[in-house]
């Protein structure tokens, strides 16, 4: 599975505030710390294996932790439309 940004929708960093936030058509999202690390190597490339093994290297945590945690944010992330898989 290869996660994307749907269309309309953007990770865009939002210099007058000094944080990033998901545009989306008529809506915003604001990432927390550990969304924005995922959401920053969604690139429509790289699967959700490749997006978990690099977060394991950053972060040195158990792989089964980190593949849970980016598995549930894609699939919330997806069913509120910001994402595709």
């Amino acid at each position: 599975m290869i996660p994307r940004f749907a269309p309309g929708v953007r990770l865009h960093h939002d210099k007058a505030r000094a944080r990033w936030v998901v545009m989306a058509p008529e809506r915003m999202f604001i990432p927390d710390e550990t969304a924005l690390e995922v959401l920053q190597l969604v690139d429509g490339a790289r699967d959700l294996d490749a997006i978990v093994d690099a977060l394991v290297a950053k972060f040195e945590v158990p792989r089964d932790v980190i593949a849970a945690d980016v598995h549930a944010m894609v699939e919330d992330l997806t069913n509120r439309g910001a994402l595709q898989a």
